[in-house]
């Protein structure tokens, strides 16, 4: 089965502060380590970029929209703009993911309980089986709760997901492995 790895929102705007997001630097590492074990298999490594209003960090024209400069984007990868937390809600994901003859996405990005958990339901609901890394996603702290809670409780969430072909599949991202 081929799989695609979709990174989600890596970009300079979603760390505004820096900083500000849980493990920033471990997270990008291990999406570099999923992409790479992608694209050695000749599978596509798909990047969603926001684009935000004007004013906002992510607008096109800001310098927040831009890619982490830790990440590692090949020349060979895809690139999907969205305007909302859905990476497949008005953009051409679903048609990559057809004409890659994807059958299995891989979900990572910032942030877990927006972009990536809005994603990931949205996969299992148009039947797609997704893998989601419990250490490739991050988010910020929020004033009800610490980031590191936040993510906890999407990676049990999405674990025991009710949807027509389960749940997501939840493990550290140096578990995953590509058939």
């Amino acid at each position: 089965m081929k799989t695609a790895l979709i990174v989600i929102d890596m970009q300079l705007g979603s760390f505004t502060p820096y900083s500000a997001r849980h493990d920033t630097l471990g997270t990008v590492e291990r999406i570099n380590a999923l992409a790479r074990m992608v694209r050695e298999k000749g599978m596509p490594v798909v990047f969603v970029q926001h684009d935000g209003p004007e004013g906002d960090p992510h607008h096109p024209d800001a310098e927040g929209w831009h890619m982490l400069p830790e990440l590692e984007v090949g020349p060979e990868d895809l690139m999907v703009r969205k305007t909302s937390c859905d990476a497949f809600l008005g953009t051409g994901l679903a048609e990559i993911l057809e004409s890659e003859d994807v059958g299995r996405v891989i979900v990572t990005g910032c942030a877990s309980d927006y972009c990536i958990d809005t994603t990931v339901r949205a996969a299992l609901a148009r039947g797609i089986p997704t893998v989601v890394p419990s250490d490739g996603h991050t988010t910020a702290e929020r004033p009800h709760l610490s980031a590191e809670k936040i993510i906890e409780h999407h990676n049990s969430i999405w674990s025991d997901f009710l949807s027509p072909i389960g749940p997501a599949s939840v493990l550290p991202s140096a578990e995953i492995k590509l058939d």
